[in-house]
């Protein structure tokens, strides 16, 4: 955010100097019967999905049928629930697949009072969410892999099958993270390390996908629920959510409505010329369509439309002064000149059109995307330099995606193949205001930048696996990909350049596993991930003069992770255990540097990132579930980054050591289903930049917090009711801080993590 409004005010200097200057279902047999006619089906199916996209394929997430599921195993009670999941998009339990991977429940987290990304996925150890100040604008950065939240995203994001949000770094508010709502989705699913070869441009950390419950053609179901939170110096909050699902005809289609309508209380104050309580209040609508036409065995179409809308009335930020380590005026309270609203907009229309042709599986998807951002900036403290008195960052952001994938996966055998098309079409504008008020106390557009983009990515993938043996297990895969970029800019409606680029990438995919025996496998995994390079603008000085020799383009950044790995169901298959060592090279890191009075897009250093993950359940008996999961992450420069920091630097926002422990206990209560539970969590200390001189992310010490949250509920005839308490002992900790405006002596903006929040919640389904 700050980086748009320094780049606005050097570009406001150099034009006050130089004015008018230029600057599913696996493939099997198909019935008897099934023949042309079906065929015919489902490429009409197909090239419809196409032709409402205006585009021609892309990787995603698993197809609807696919979805990770748990199984109730054989046996005793007292066992751990079989988890499937499809992140090399073949079904398969979690314990077979050769990488880490975690789905959270959506009921799970809906129980502990989880609202938003940082609550659910953000308390992973070893997971990160760079937040801005409230639900929408954060990045997720895994395994330490991330260098602050200026740049394109190294974490991919997926609602089911279709990848969501910005590939490139110039379009804003785009490059966040998805921060969609629970409802009515079925999990949560993260895949540690880079995912590049199957799910392409930016999963270089790891992938994030949401999955959407499919609609069901046999029965009428709904449920409707209410919830009401509050958190300390916060106003009451509350949700109404309401899901149907109707049959349209027996077996054979359906259709699914989930609406809801949530209310965030707020808890930062402002003082200063706006003040009040509760300046980050607001308001999250969504809803979300879905059809499925299931005519046969043979062939699936599903079409789901999703609009979420998020509005706040202010960001939920604080100053904070580093010389007395204490916030700079009080408290979770913020000191504003000008109100910080911001909206956020996205919808997202995908259809995935499935066939078995016997010999493989086709699937066809195709999304069209709209994303629209406008959010304020209180930008005193820059122009405030200027002789102004007060002004203010207006950004508005614009993005318009069209995605298309066709894929081709073969079934079960000693050789299994999937081979894929990907196309990708971005158009993206930002347009950003600083205004001012003037010495006579009139208002002025300051300066006036827009910043058009394009972004056009085509892509083959495919992978080959080899089982020589029930014990053994091979796979090899590659990615080819080939981007062209435009991206240009106006300063106060004039045209100062434009500019385009081409670039290739490759990416693979080996691992070897190895079956133990049936309860316990080891593997080996190497993978290489990237990000797109693209053009930057033409560097000027504080006279308005091009500087030479500045950088025109910047490079794909690219890096290779090495992984081996244990899983095992023990003890009767009442203890899973997953453990990962991991080591990570990064090379040619993106990263902001300033050339002249211009703030440029570099490559420059190494980087490497080696830790150890372990995840553990323990189902005690029939009541008692035990959980711990532990992350230690060693992420640093190896190499100098002249623009960031020396050759061993931690990087930013990674926590050596991060660790949760969560106990739940199941029991009756006359006759009736209850429960309880207790969640730990830890997080070390963190730094948010690095301490060299002239860095462009300046240092501050984010320290380490441990956290308690209870949950407990009952079902009574149908009607669930819960409570929850998160953040037992109200602790105040730092999610992230932006630093950019303490190379100035201006303040340092951090985000707290929410204050204790008590809430209660009643759902019933039908």
């Amino acid at each position: 955010m700050y980086r748009s409004v320094l780049q606005l005010s050097n570009t406001a200097q150099t034009n006050s100097q130089t004015s008018g200057q230029a600057s599913g279902r696996a493939p099997g047999q198909s019935p008897a019967g099934a023949g042309p006619r079906r065929k015919t089906v489902a490429l009409a199916a197909a090239l419809a999905v196409l032709a409402c996209t205006h585009a021609t394929a892309q990787d995603g997430a698993p197809a609807a049928t696919d979805d990770a599921r748990t199984a109730p195993p054989a046996g005793p009670g007292a066992r751990t629930e079989v988890v499937t999941v499809t992140a090399t998009r073949r079904r398969e339990p979690v314990r077979d697949v050769p990488l880490r991977v975690e789905t959270l429940s959506a009921e799970t987290l809906e129980r502990s009072g989880a609202a938003s990304l940082t609550d659910y996925v953000g308390s992973l150890p070893g997971v990160h969410v760079a937040t801005d100040g409230g639900p929408g604008r954060g990045q997720v950065e895994i395994r330490g892999v991330g260098v602050g939240s200026q740049n394109a995203p190294t974490v991919g994001i997926y609602v089911d099958d279709v990848a969501f949000g910005s590939s490139t770094s110039f379009v804003g508010e785009a490059v966040a993270a998805l921060d969609l709502s629970l409802l009515d989705l079925h999990h949560v699913e993260l895949l540690r390390g880079p995912q590049g070869t199957l799910y392409g441009a930016g999963a270089m950390g790891g992938l994030l996908k949401y999955v959407t419950n499919d609609p069901d053609a046999n029965r009428f179901s709904g449920k409707a629920g209410v919830a009401v939170r509050q958190s300390r110096r916060g106003a009451l909050g509350h949700t109404e959510n309401a899901v149907v699902n109707v049959p349209l005809s027996e077996g054979v289609a359906a259709m699914r409505f989930a609406a809801f309508n949530e209310h965030d209380g707020g808890y930062i104050r402002s003082v200063g010329r706006v003040t009040g309580d509760h300046v980050n209040d607001g308001d999250t609508r969504g809803a979300r369509l879905s059809f499925l036409f299931d005519p046969s065995r043979d062939l699936r179409v599903r079409v789901t439309a999703t609009q979420q809308n998020i509005e706040r009335a202010g960001t939920g930020v604080m100053q904070y002064d580093i010389a007395t380590g204490r916030p700079r005026y009080g408290d979770l309270t913020h000191w504003l000149y000008r109100d910080e609203p911001y909206t956020i907009k996205t919808g997202l229309l995908s259809g995935d059109v499935e066939y078995n042709l016997g010999w493989a599986r086709l699937n066809v998807i195709g999304s069209a995307q709209r994303f629209r951002a406008r959010t304020m900036l209180d930008a005193t403290d820059i122009v405030g330099s200027d002789g102004l008195n007060y002004g203010a960052l207006d950004n508005n952001t614009r993005l318009d995606k069209r995605t298309a994938e066709v894929r081709l996966t073969s079934g079960r055998g000693p050789f299994e193949w999937l081979v894929g098309y990907y196309h990708n079409k971005e158009t993206g504008l930002r347009d950003q205001r600083l205004y001012a008020q003037l010495p006579d106390g009139t208002e002025s557009d300051f300066v006036r930048s827009a910043q058009p983009s394009r972004f056009i990515e085509n892509a083959f993938y495919g992978d080959l696996t080899w089982n020589p043996a029930p014990q053994w297990s091979f796979t090899v895969g590659a990615r080819a990909a080939r981007n062209r970029q435009v991206y240009g800019t106006l300063t106060n409606g004039v045209k100062d350049f434009e500019s385009g680029g081409k670039d290739s990438s490759k990416t693979y995919l080996a691992t070897a596993r190895y079956s133990i025996d049936k309860v316990s496998s080891v593997y080996f995994r190497a993978a290489s991930g990237y990000r797109p390079g693209g053009p930057n603008p033409p560097a000027l000085d504080q006279n308005g003069q091009v500087v030479p020799g500045a950088p025109l383009q910047f490079e794909p950044d690219k890096l290779w992770s090495y992984e081996v790995g244990y899983k095992a169901d023990l003890l009767d298959r009442r203890l899973a255990i997953e453990a990962a060592l991991f080591d990570i090279r990064w090379d040619k890191l993106q990263q902001p540097i300033a050339v002249g009075a211009t703030t440029l897009t570099g490559n420059a250093g190494k980087a490497e990132s080696k830790g150890l993950e372990v995840a553990l359940r323990w189902k005690v008996d029939d009541h008692f579930t035990l959980e711990g999961n532990l992350a230690y992450t060693d992420a640093k420069l190896t190499e100098d980054a002249p623009a960031l920091g020396p050759s061993g630097a931690r990087l930013p926002n990674s926590a050596r050591l991060s660790s949760s422990v969560t106990g739940r206990y199941g029991f009756d209560v006359g006759g009736h289903a209850a429960y309880a539970g207790l969640t730990l969590r830890q997080v070390g200390q963190r730094n948010a930049g690095f301490d060299a001189p002239g860095t462009s992310v300046p240092n501050f010490r984010l320290p380490g917090y441990a956290m308690a949250d209870l949950q407990a509920g009952i079902e009574v005839d149908g009607w669930q009711v819960g409570a929850f308490v998160r953040n037992l002992a109200d602790k105040r900790a730092f999610s992230s801080a932006d630093t950019a405006l303490t190379a100035f002596a201006g303040p340092l903006r951090v985000t707290p993590t929410q204050p204790r929040t008590v809430g209660m919640n009643l759902s019933r389904e039908f």
